[in-house]
Parts: structure tokens; C-alpha cells; sequence
């Protein structure tokens, strides 16, 4: 368990402190930022609602539950149970961690990342539910999963292992999710 550790914090010391530059400085922490993010989302749910008249909405119900249902488990359950201090809080981290000006620093346990469980979830929901008739173009939901989710470690607010766990919570939950609207519903 140890070299686990220590190669978590291995890990987030290369991303947070020796890869970086002034571009994914800038970019990066406006990543996990829901001003950013949000409109796509949004976006999305309206494009749904037009355009699938017949399953519109067990297509939003089933990709808001994803999301809650995500979140209950990593912030409900995993956080409230296993604490795990931030790299941000971490004061044997302070002599090297990179923190930036203007982005909220959360209080709350590091274990498991929210961010990763909540987009990882609505990824693999999307493309469970979008692969049919938009071929490889849900692919590029987990591309956007894995940008917010490695801005958390490069902004200090998750290790590598928060992300791990909350990806992994986010896939299964999406699977499921996206299997049930298929199974039950489908785009039409």
C-alpha cells in the first residue's frame, strides 16, 4: 500500500509541479470551472429535446440520474467515509505543490474525485446512448472527462488516485445507466 502512495504522490508532483506551462496554467484551471463546462451540457440536453421528440425526456431524466446517482456515491458515501486529506491541505506537500491564485481550494476529503465520477458518468452515459447514430463522435465525451479530471491534479485539488477512483465509479455508473435507456427506451 505504501509504494501505492507513494507513487500517487510521485505521480501528482510530475503533473502539478514539473509539467506544466503558462498555456495549461491558464487553461486548465478554468477546466473545471462550471461556466465552462455547463453550456456544453446544456447544450447537449437541448439538442435531445429537439430533435428526439419520442425519448427526450427518459433520455434527460436517465442522464440527470447518472450524475446523481455518481455523486451520491463518491461525495455521499466514498468522501464521508474514507477522509483523505487534499493535496492543496497536505502540509508535507506545501514545500512543492503549485496552488493558483482565484481557484477555490475544497475543504472537503480528496477520496474519490466528484469531478471524474460526475463526467467519466455522463461520458459513458453518452456514449452508451449517442454511439449508434453518431458513430465515433461520443468517443470524444472521455476526452473531455479525462481534460477536467486532469485539471484537478494539476491544480492540486485531487491526486491521481482520486481521479482513478471517481473514473471508475463514473464508467460503471454510465454503463449501467446507458444500458437501461437502451434497453428500455432507445433514441428514436
Amino acid at each position: 500500500m505504501y509504494s501505492v502512495l507513494q507513487w500517487d504522490r510521485h505521480l501528482l508532483k510530475l503533473i502539478n509541479s514539473e509539467w506544466h506551462n503558462s498555456f495549461l496554467d491558464n487553461l486548465l484551471p478554468a477546466l473545471r470551472n462550471p461556466d465552462t463546462w455547463m453550456p456544453l451540457y446544456v447544450f447537449l440536453l437541448l439538442f435531445i429535446a429537439i430533435n428526439y421528440k419520442n425519448t427526450r425526456w427518459w433520455w434527460i431524466a436517465f442522464a440527470i440520474s447518472s450524475v446523481l446517482i455518481t455523486n451520491f456515491i463518491s461525495s455521499g458515501l466514498i468522501k464521508h467515509n474514507i477522509i483523505r486529506l487534499r493535496p492543496c491541505n497536505e502540509p508535507a506537500l506545501a514545500d512543492w505543490i503549485r496552488l493558483f491564485q482565484g481557484i477555490y481550494l475544497p475543504q472537503s476529503s480528496s477520496f474519490t474525485s466528484s469531478h471524474a465520477a460526475n463526467h467519466f458518468g455522463m461520458a459513458m452515459f453518452f456514449f452508451m446512448t449517442l454511439k449508434k447514430e453518431f458513430k465515433f463522435w461520443p468517443s470524444l465525451f472521455f476526452v473531455w472527462a479525462f481534460s477536467i479530471s486532469y485539471a484537478q491534479i494539476y491544480i492540486g485539488v485531487h491526486y491521481p488516485i482520486d481521479i482513478l477512483g471517481g473514473t471508475i465509479i463514473g464508467l460503471i455508473i454510465g454503463y449501467f445507466t446507458g444500458r437501461r435507456f437502451n434497453t428500455q427506451y432507445g433514441l428514436h
